[in-house]
Order: C-alpha cells, then sequence, then structure tokens
C-alpha cells in the first residue's frame, strides 16, 4: 500500500534513476528539460523555478521499501476549480504491478480531498499506451481540443492527448 509525502529534494536522485533512456524520458517531461540525462540538481532547480510561478504540490509515493513514485499536481489556469496532474512516473522495477494506478488513485485523491479541486486534467503522449490504459483505469477520459498539443522529441512531433476526471466519478 502506497502512502505519500511531500516531495525533498534527496527524492530526485532515486526517481531520476528510473529514468533509462532519453524516449522514456521525454514520454515523462517532453521538452521541459533542454538536456537528457539530467542531475537531482536539474530537476530540483526546475522544481524550484516553477514552485515560484505558481502553486504546486510535488510528491512522492513510497512503502516499506522506500520511494517507488512521484507526480505534480498544480493549477494549470487562474481558476482553482482545475488541477493538472503531471511527472507521473513510477520506478520501473516496479511497473506492471499495479503501482501505477494506485499512485495515479492517489494523486486524484489528493487533488480531490485536499486541495478541492472539482477536476483533475492530464496529457499524455499517443506514443505512451501504458500510461493512457492507466489514466482510463482510473477514470480519466479524452478530451477533444480544436488544437493538438504537440511537441518536437527526438526529431519527431509527438501529440499530446488531453485527459480529465471529474470529482463525481
Amino acid at each position: 500500500m502506497l502512502k505519500l509525502k511531500p516531495y525533498k529534494a534527496c527524492d530526485a536522485e532515486t526517481i531520476i534513476s528510473w529514468i533509462k533512456n532519453e524516449y522514456n524520458f521525454r514520454q515523462w517531461s517532453a521538452d521541459r528539460y533542454k538536456n537528457y540525462p539530467i542531475s537531482a540538481n536539474d530537476m530540483n532547480d526546475y522544481y524550484n523555478r516553477e514552485k515560484s510561478k505558481n502553486q504546486m504540490w510535488i510528491m512522492s509515493a513510497y512503502d516499506e521499501s522506500g520511494i517507488v513514485g512521484h507526480f505534480t499536481l498544480r493549477f494549470p489556469k487562474k481558476e482553482i476549480q482545475e488541477i493538472r496532474l503531471g511527472f507521473v512516473i513510477v520506478d520501473d522495477k516496479k511497473r506492471r504491478k499495479g503501482y501505477g494506478k494506485e499512485l495515479v488513485q492517489l494523486a486524484i485523491q489528493y487533488a480531490f480531498d485536499s486541495i478541492k479541486g472539482s477536476k483533475i486534467s492530464l496529457g499524455v503522449f499517443e506514443n505512451n499506451m501504458a500510461a493512457i490504459r492507466c489514466y482510463k483505469s482510473c477514470g480519466f477520459q479524452e478530451v477533444k481540443l480544436k488544437n493538438i498539443e504537440s511537441y518536437k522529441c527526438m526529431g519527431e512531433i509527438w501529440n499530446c492527448i488531453e485527459m480529465e476526471r471529474n470529482s463525481l466519478v
């Protein structure tokens, strides 16, 4: 059973160790970091900059073995009803064992119960089928947008799927 705790700078070293190649790194971070690989300092610097721009909750999940997951929640707009889930990652040794679903369910619960949002949204790359299945299993549904969000990653254009879940699901 996973539990949440606020992210600490010392968590970064563990979290970045789960990213084994640039493809997975870009699926996780898109273009938020210029270079791959990143260091723990790069991750902490990024979070420190982002926290100063808007309200952000940076969380780590753990079990008896230590840190096994990580995510962020933030307000994407000035309205505080919508909360944006991002930077979702699970220890690569724990994948395909239900940890991702449990982590996302904890993020949803935290967003609705602690932050009091009424909707949680996220963007996921079309090429990340495991994440899409996980989010759907947690009640997220695809939202059709007029303009598809795209990123240039590894010399290709990667399209995002927008997903959301209301608190009443």
